[in-house]
């Protein structure tokens, strides 16, 4: 759990709720990560904008971006 509260989903609007909706699509819910950078819009839309610049460089292998996060989950207690 978050020290933190994240935003509830159900009241974010525009392009943070579609990156909500498309996270409940691929995982299940809303990353609680994103729910916390969402409390302030600029701050999540530069956090997606690093992870895309990060996916649009090629320099890291998806698969390697999945065990990394995987692992970064593993250590947070998540049960990613």
């Amino acid at each position: 759990m978050a020290r933190i509260e994240g935003v509830d989903p159900a009241r974010a609007t525009g392009e943070i709720r579609a990156v909500f909706a498309a996270q409940a699509k691929r995982w299940g819910a809303p990353l609680l990560n994103h729910l916390v950078y969402a409390r302030r819009p600029s701050i999540f839309r530069g956090a997606r904008a690093m992870w895309g610049g990060l996916d649009a460089s090629g320099l890291l292998d998806p698969a390697l971006v999945a065990l990394v996060n995987r692992r970064v989950a593993g250590h947070n207690g998540c049960v990613f």
